[in-house]
């Protein structure tokens, strides 16, 4: 059984009058679970959130999020927080720390770093270290006084990762400008996420803002700090950052107490340490780290009468984003069975899918494990070996340096992976056509692939339509409700103009890959009388094993010895964390998009274009504006 019903007539469906009724009911699911979201992130409509865009220097600018307590007025101002996520990520993946500050009554920017999200890129190749991502510009926005509802007196930062070293830099900019005019720094307090490598005697001595430290006792990127682990109790860099604090009494320290707290209230030199036993990219979703972060801000920006630091419902917005990303795709399955029945263009598109050859057995048994288990392992090994290939093939993207030839670096790595083993996919499916000679003839009179150029073009023209309605309905979901489809790291976000142009850059080599797969799903993977939810998980495990082993000897290596297999190339296997999710439903679609149309196409086409925008709108990307 599909999600569409009993297959009949050569494609997934129901009866035509009924497709309406399936595509409806995952529109109000949508619908629904973004109005929940939605009323979960504004604190059922006690906060109001907007986007903006601020002015920077050199002509660059600052897209960001605005959360407005309804209880902050000119009359009763309330503190400010900016949120600054880190590398590869965008505001909306800190909305968990902004909507429970926001709660609390504390106004809440939270802005997309430079080259990710909205804002723009940046002339300097250090953007994080020079510019706080864009932090500082805020900041200096908010020490005007134009926002007349925020109390200057205090304004605070946090971030994540290479957002939390921008929080840092920002302390230690207006720390020195104090030192400078002697009045106090427009920084009250600093939260630093998932970040230590700066905390050096030279950027905390100015610092005049109250500190707090949060870093995974498992952090992946341990391995770089001075100790070689994570873990902060005798940790230089931990100790530097209380020392600073302290004065002379400090230099006796030698040893930190995580969740304790140092220093006064009274003169901003409150610091504190946590280590919660959390991986790097899963430490802004957890909520003890959430409630240690919540419980500094209640402190340091004096916060009465709010709701304790776990006291939380963040977690029920991711939910209401996972169910309205589940649906929204899902919806493209019914959508375009609707389309293929109604529109008479697309109609010649429609055939009766051909009969699945036998299940194999014997020798034919054990050549489709064996190719499924090379795959999986090509696939694996290629990985870092093409990432670190990326890097030489587009020199200034991986050197931070604006450019128009494919940007992403992060997407390079990925694009290279999957040319190669898209390749390969055709390869091992052409060999074990080759191997399996007695499942050839069932397929050889009406082959999966058989297509003449006005139906391909037509099919392509049916996916940019599948592609175009779900961004749509996504832009509609945001502008009413301002969220996306988003669970934790991973979501869809709304598009704009240079998507496309990035689109037309990336998605062919990426289209091989996809094609290859729909292919060996459909000609390769399917048997008669072999239950489909059987065939599918196999689809999906094979598809994904080769990342997923990567994962496997990464954190097994990790657990054993402390350090991660792979150093260098470490931020390349934690992006494997929303690849893989990827990588395992594909050939669900493709099996769907199959059903309908008989031939391999259609899911290949569309699944390219919607989930490599998903990919591309969610990583750093520096283009020259």
């Amino acid at each position: 059984m599909s999600i569409e019903g009993r297959p009949h007539g050569g494609a997934y469906g129901l009866r035509a009058a009924k497709v309406p009724r399936l595509l409806w009911c995952c529109l109000a699911v949508v619908l629904l679970a973004s109005w929940v979201g939605s009323r979960v992130q504004s604190s059922g409509g006690e906060v109001q959130v907007r986007g903006l865009v601020l002015p920077a220097r050199n002509g660059q600018w600052i897209a960001a999020d605005l959360f407005r307590p309804r209880t902050a007025t000119a009359e009763k101002p309330a503190p400010l927080v900016v949120v600054v996520p880190g590398f590869q990520r965008s505001k909306e993946t800190q909305a968990n720390i902004s909507l429970e500050l926001a709660r609390r009554g504390v106004v809440v920017i939270a802005l997309d770093p430079f080259a990710q999200g909205g804002s723009s890129a940046s002339l300097s190749t250090r953007a994080a270290t020079e510019e706080g991502y864009g932090l500082f510009a805020v900041i200096e926005y908010a020490a005007t006084g134009v926002l007349n509802y925020v109390d200057r007196a205090r304004l605070a930062a946090t971030g994540h990762s290479a957002g939390g070293n921008a929080a840092l830099q920002a302390a230690s900019l207006f720390g020195r400008e104090a030192e400078r005019t002697g009045a106090p720094g427009k920084l009250h307090a600093v939260f630093i996420s998932g970040y230590v490598l700066t905390l050096t005697e030279r950027t905390l001595r100015p610092v005049r803002s109250h500190l707090g430290v949060s870093y995974a006792l498992h952090d992946e990127g341990a391995y770089r700090n001075e100790l070689g682990h994570g873990d902060m109790r005798r940790a230089p860099e931990a100790l530097r950052a209380v020392r600073s604090g302290l004065g002379a009494a400090g230099r006796a320290l030698t040893e930190i107490e995580p969740g304790r707290y140092y220093g006064s209230d009274a003169d901003r030199t409150l610091r504190v340490v946590y280590n919660e036993p959390l991986l790097h990219p899963f430490q802004p979703y957890s909520v003890e780290a959430t409630a240690n972060q919540l419980e500094f801000f209640i402190r340091t920006l004096g916060l009465r009468d709010v709701p304790g630091p776990r006291d939380q419902v963040w977690y029920w917005k991711e939910l209401c984003g996972l169910l309205a990303l589940a649906a929204a795709l899902t919806a493209l399955v019914p959508f375009a069975r609707w389309l293929l029945a109604t529109v008479p263009a697309f109609a010649s598109l429609v055939r009766p899918v051909p009969p699945a050859p036998p299940r194999p057995t014997g020798t034919g048994r054990v050549a489709l494990w064996a190719l499924l288990v090379v795959g999986a392992v090509i696939a694996g090994m290629s990985y870092i070996p093409l990432a670190e290939l990326s890097q030489r093939l587009f020199p200034e993207a991986s050197g931070r340096t604006l450019t128009w030839f494919f940007p992403q670096r992060m997407n390079n790595a990925l694009m290279l992976w999957a040319l190669v083993n898209g390749l390969v996919g055709f390869g091992l499916f052409l060999l074990g056509r080759r191997l399996r000679r007695e499942r050839a003839a069932a397929v050889e009179a009406d082959p999966v692939w058989q297509v003449t150029g006005a139906e391909l073009g037509r099919t392509g023209v049916l996916a940019v339509i599948l592609w175009g309605t779900f961004f749509l309905l996504l832009a509609g979901v945001h502008a009413v409700f301002h969220v996306d489809y988003r669970f934790l790291y991973f979501g869809a976000r709304p598009i704009g103009p240079a998507m496309v142009a990035l689109l037309s850059m990336y998605a062919p080599a990426f289209l091989v890959f996809f094609l290859a797969n729909s292919l060996r799903v459909n000609a390769a993977l399917r048997f008669a009388g072999e239950p489909e939810w059987r065939s599918l998980l196999r689809a999906g495990l094979a598809n994904s094993l080769g990342l997923l082993l990567i994962l496997g000897v990464q954190y097994a290596t990790f657990a054993a010895t402390g350090t991660v297999r792979w150093t260098e190339g470490w931020l390349y296997v934690n992006l494997l964390f929303a690849v893989v999710p990827i990588m395992f439903v594909l050939p669900y679609f493709n099996r769907f998009f199959f059903r309908l149309t008989g031939r391999i196409y259609l899911g290949p086409l569309t699944m390219v274009l919607i989930f490599i925008t998903v990919l591309l709108s969610n990583t750093v990307c520096y283009l020259p504006f």
